[in-house]
């Protein structure tokens, strides 16, 4: 089947299976085994997922813990690979799907910026000529030259978002990256990432804030279970959820509107 060159992702009858092993060792497997009782067992991360995204759209990717999010984004940008069904996507991608990924813990800042942008596709020239931009943007000072292995959870975000944000790709991902950090941090991901809606590059962005989600996207897929349980306009997607149900009557104060519109409760 062929797709308009408007099409950027497609996602057709996509099918993802796990396994779970219940004993770890040998002699746990043996003893299990000899007993009658189970020792491992598969489940569907994603079962039978299809949908397609036009380019420039902005897409808010929300369900509940072990919906299968996380897997479908590494299934699009390629670091998994669909057991049943087919992923297409069209241009470059980029982002940041989990915190310090693409990473060596030994080398430094500095040497991790140009190793993470070559994994992003982006060339030395390209890199050298972002990198005061990078750097910036990240804002870790003289922990730049020293091991990532000695980064907190914070910093590792900084430095992968920076990196991520900065490469010149018609896709961008991000899942849970603005999980950690401060909050000027997060505000200046969250206005980063408007950027990169507006300039008509596609955007998948998981989050469980509604606010960040009715900012950032025009659109909402809600997966349950592995399978698309919504697919259309954001309000009526944050609706299904029932997010906001979960506690009537409330009026949320400035600060609790503040952290829902950076992605806070990501």
């Amino acid at each position: 089947m062929t797709y308009p060159d408007s099409t950027s992702i497609v996602i057709d009858g996509v099918t993802k299976e796990f396994t779970l092993r219940y004993q770890r060792t040998l002699k746990q497997m043996s003893v299990a085994f000899m007993k009658g009782r189970d020792i491992s067992d598969t489940f569907k991360a994603l079962d039978d997922v299809s949908f397609t995204v036009e380019q420039g759209e902005a897409i808010g990717l929300m369900g509940l813990n072990g919906s299968g999010k996380s897997t479908l984004l590494k299934l699009v940008q390629g670091v998994m690979r669909p057991d049943a069904g087919q992923v297409l996507t069209r241009g470059r991608i980029a982002g940041l799907i989990a915190t310090g990924a693409g990473f060596h813990p030994q080398l430094t800042g500095r040497e991790n910026v140009f190793l993470n942008a070559a994994v992003l596709g982006m060339t030395e020239q390209e890199t050298k000529r972002k990198f005061d931009d990078i750097v910036e943007f990240a804002d870790i000072g003289r922990f730049l030259e020293t091991p990532v292995g000695n980064y907190s959870s914070g910093m590792f975000a900084r430095l992968g978002f920076a990196v991520a944000i900065h490469v010149d790709s018609d896709i961008f991902l991000a899942d849970e990256a603005l999980a950690v950090g401060d909050r000027p941090f997060k505000k200046k991901c969250i206005e980063k990432m408007e950027e990169v809606r507006k300039s008509g590059r596609t955007l998948f962005y998981v989050s469980h804030a509604a606010g960040s989600v009715r900012k950032m996207c025009n659109r909402v897929i809600v997966l349950e279970k592995g399978r698309v349980g919504f697919d259309g306009d954001v309000n009526q997607g944050i609706k299904y959820l029932r997010y906001e149900d979960d506690n009537p009557g409330h009026e949320p104060d400035a600060d609790e509107r503040e952290d829902d519109e950076l992605g806070a409760d990501i």
